[in-house]
């Protein structure tokens, strides 16, 4: 059967009946009623067709041995969706220790005792083709889900990596302008854009996990958080859109320090997708109030809006993934309130929506248990700018000019004599004359990529204690592999921080 398409090799009904002519007279009595068989001459034969690809087996027994482990070891070997059906013609009586056994460690077994009428036969066979069936169904949507979110993790991983190249240079200057702008107001400035993209590129990594968020499987990086720094970032963030619709927004945060155990930004995100939300089902010039308060053992943050509300059979739907109230104005997924519930539940915490009804605004009370510890310090703006003891000399290899230009600035604000290439032939003819201790090098450039540059330079005599970093939008550990394994010394993620370019420079310095 050299050359015949898996998908009738799969069709087929195996045979095993060695002794008499049982075989061949089911297999005759079988293509008359056109079904797809084939009659194998020992446990062997069986074994190989098997291999290729089968719908059901019919075996007497006889044919099996006590014993015997090869049968009962392919059938352990099946995939998930894989049970296949095996119908076991026994002698009168079915009454052997091997036929007691055989449903235990051959699975999905049907006992036949013979003799057998010819249409309880059929009946049998045709019984476990169509169970086979639904088995290769599952197959195919097992496959087709796969083959969806191998597709999913692509586009966000492209989407991801799209995302991070204009967030390096925007990242790159504004350290340059925290370093070169030292008055109090532009300080500030400064430190709230960082803080953006720092939050901007904490959202970009979530693309690359979507699938976890949808399962509940962020990562948490859990400590203990004040909230009123909490709130203040979540304002922050929703400001733009809060403003934006005029509305009027009051935040009522008390004096006394509250502290929970929680994942700060995370908890960030949570309090500004339910402003978003506010702001988004509120009517141009409405009232938006956050507030904040202790609650027993919790800590009960609530946003109240004047907005649309939400009818009282909607109420238990609210946070269901895609579920927007018809009456309300359409905007987003509908997966903002589920997240906020996945976030939160996580936390071991709870969220509730209240509304008198359509038109009477809506409540989102969230509610996080206390904590005893003693707050983490929050960042405090800039780290101080380490000068290394010696100028390190760095080489700035990047397809994107204004990434380029912007991390070749920043490296020289901390001490590093640098140059800049675009391209990797330029990137090579400035390393033999330049000599660079360190090459920052961009992976996804045209003509000659990172890895290529990077095999390059590592071929050369001058290169054996170059560190080589990898600076890219491609930040899956597949990646991080991959770079390991053509030399690189470090993988950094685009924007890199200026802490990281610090300890870099001091390492090479020292």
């Amino acid at each position: 059967m050299t050359g015949v398409p898996r998908e009738a090799l799969e069709r087929r009904l195996l045979i095993l009946a060695p002794v008499g002519k049982d075989a061949a007279l089911i297999e005759s009595m079988l293509r008359s009623e056109s079904v797809e068989c084939a009659t194998c001459a020992d446990l062997t034969g069986l074994l190989q067709e098997l291999e290729r690809g089968a719908a059901a087996m019919l075996v007497a027994e006889e044919a099996l041995t006590d014993g015997d482990a090869r049968l009962p070891s392919f059938l352990a070997r099946q995939p998930a969706w894989s049970d296949i059906p095996i119908l076991l013609m026994t002698r009168p009586g079915a009454d052997s220790a091997y036929v007691e056994r055989a449903g235990n460690f051959l699975g999905n077994v049907t006992l036949l005792e013979r003799p057998i009428r010819v249409v309880a036969l059929f009946s049998a066979i045709r019984s476990a083709l169509r169970a086979r069936a639904r088995q290769y169904q599952t197959r195919a949507y097992l496959l087709e889900r796969e083959l969806a979110d191998n597709r999913k993790d692509e586009f966000l991983a492209t989407l991801a990596h799209e995302l991070r190249n204009p967030l390096a240079p925007i990242r790159n200057w504004v350290n340059v302008l925290r370093l070169t702008r030292s008055d109090e107001r532009g300080s500030h400035i400064w430190d709230m854009m960082d803080r953006q993209v720092s939050h901007m590129v904490r959202l970009v990594d979530d693309l690359m996990e979507l699938s976890r968020i949808t399962r509940g499987k962020i990562d948490l990086r859990i400590e203990a958080v004040e909230l009123a720094p909490v709130i203040a970032a979540a304002v922050e963030a929703s400001r733009p859109l809060i403003e934006g619709a005029r509305h009027t927004l009051t935040v009522d945060v008390p004096d006394e320090p509250i502290v929970v155990t929680a994942d700060a930004v995370r908890l960030a995100q949570i309090v500004s997708n339910l402003l978003n939300n506010a702001a988004k089902y509120t009517d141009a010039g409405g009232s938006i109030t956050l507030s904040v308060r202790v609650d027993g053992p919790h800590a009960a943050i609530a946003v109240r809006d004047t907005g649309s509300g939400i009818s009282a059979d909607a109420l238990p739907r609210v946070f269901d993934m895609f579920v927007q109230e018809d009456h309300r104005p359409k905007g987003g997924l509908g997966i903002g309130l589920t997240l906020v519930r996945s976030l939160v539940e996580m936390h071991g915490g709870r969220v509730e929506a209240r509304s008198d009804g359509p038109g009477k605004g809506s409540e989102f009370v969230v509610r996080l248990p206390l904590s005893a510890s003693a707050p983490v310090e929050a960042e405090q703006g800039i780290l101080p700018l380490r000068k290394p003891r010696r100028m390190a000399r760095v080489l700035v290899v990047d397809d994107n000019e204004d990434a380029a230009e912007s991390l070749g600035a920043l490296l020289r604000m901390m001490g590093a004599d640098v140059q800049v290439a675009q391209d990797g032939w330029t990137a090579l003819e400035i390393f033999d004359a330049f000599n660079p201790a360190a090459v920052f090098l961009d992976l996804g450039m045209p003509d000659m990529d990172g890895f290529e540059v990077a095999h390059q330079i590592r071929s050369r005599p001058n290169a054996k204690d170059t560190v080589l970093i990898a600076l890219t939008g491609w930040s899956q550990e597949r990646d991080k592999r991959r770079t390991a394994e053509a030399g690189f010394d470090r993988h950094l993620a685009k924007p890199a921080d200026l802490e990281t370019l610090q300890s870099v420079l001091t390492s090479l310095a020292s």
